[in-house]
């Protein structure tokens, strides 16, 4: 098995509101160092709703990191002392105006490795009844549904490009075939 490095140092270069950039001292085993700038974030949780018809809820809305509009999941950052779940229940609302009777955990991702400890926590939702938005200051969203061979087919034709979309859309497919969902 190949021996792996270490940080051995941490220095803080900027704190914003929503992420902080570090740059990492990395030591290997044959004794090199190496700088890495990482972004370091307090975490996100993502849901993927499912109506009552067996339809998914996807979000459209405009990215400036890609300069176009994106269909993802409901998702948002995880507020300082909030429980994911908490998250995930709070942001299908304000996004889509659902509230669901049944919130499932399915894992956790993270959203981009190799330079950001993001972690994604993921969620489906159950049960779903109309509610109201409550979107945030410039946020505008169009609201979507799709059966689950829709929203596979976006992403096998690249028309989906959210990874936290695409790992919680297919991990909840295999789910719902294995029936444990």
């Amino acid at each position: 098995m190949v021996e792996s490095g270490r940080r051995i140092a941490r220095k803080t270069l900027y704190e914003g509101k929503i992420f902080t950039v570090a740059e990492d001292t990395i030591k290997f085993p044959d004794g090199s160092q190496t700088k890495w700038d990482v972004l370091l974030h307090s975490g996100a949780a993502a849901i993927v709703p499912i109506d009552n018809d067996g339809n998914i809820i996807l979000v459209e809305q405009y990215r400036c990191v890609a300069d176009d509009m994106i269909l993802e999941i409901p998702a948002g950052k995880i507020d300082e002392g909030e429980d994911p779940i908490s998250c995930a229940i709070r942001e299908l609302e304000e996004e889509t105006g659902y509230k669901a009777k049944e919130v499932k955990a399915i894992g956790s991702i993270y959203s981009a490795v190799g330079f950001s400890d993001e972690e994604v926590m993921l969620f489906v939702a159950n049960g779903l009844e109309a509610g109201k938005m409550n979107l945030d200051e410039n946020e505008y969203i169009n609201v979507k549904k799709f059966t689950l061979k829709e929203v596979i087919d976006m992403i096998l034709d690249g028309k989906i490009k959210d990874s936290k979309t695409i790992a919680a859309i297919l991990k909840t497919k295999e789910m719902v075939q294995q029936e444990v969902l």
